[in-house]
């Protein structure tokens, strides 16, 4: 276990704990990092509502409710995808917050325009707008993983 991730998560459930918030998370290329990372601090089910885990589009679709139409037009890999992602965690749990992962870890996978280690992040609260982010990591497979579930976490504890 990463040590900084887990201190990060444990921090990140004391601020969902005092506000009173439940999350939820929905991923693609971390899969189901940024869910165990919370859940591996004893008492997270007092803030962790569900996690996603839509590797495929199909997935994405099926149980996120991301439009077709979106992935064909920006990617699968892209802030628009991942705002739908992190919307339709919301719609589909009882969560006030969700956030969601989508990148390209390699070592295949990646293009010109969408290189190995771009990974798109969003952040949704009912009832307001969803921020996105979209970020470059170094490395391989694990680190891009790895790294993606650490900006998630700081990225939470920034907008919480």
């Amino acid at each position: 276990m990463n040590t900084k991730i887990y201190n990060l998560a444990k921090k990140l459930g004391l601020v969902l704990k005092k506000k009173k918030l439940l999350i939820t998370t929905a991923e693609s290329c971390t899969g189901g990092g940024l869910a165990t990372a919370i859940t591996d601090v004893s008492g997270s089910s007092a803030y962790f509502e569900r996690g996603f885990v839509a590797y495929s589009n199909t997935a994405k679709e099926e149980f996120l409710g991301v439009k077709r139409q979106t992935i064909k037009r920006f990617g699968v890999v892209s802030e628009e995808t991942a705002k739908e992602m992190a919307v339709g965690a919301l719609e589909y749990s009882h969560a006030e917050v969700g956030i969601s992962i989508t990148g390209i870890a390699g070592p295949t996978g990646g293009s010109k325009n969408k290189p190995k280690g771009m990974v798109c992040f969003a952040l949704a609260y009912k009832g307001a707008q969803p921020k996105t982010v979209t970020t470059y990591f170094k490395g391989g497979r694990s680190a891009v993983r790895e790294q993606a579930v650490l900006f998630a976490l700081k990225w939470l504890l920034l907008e919480l």
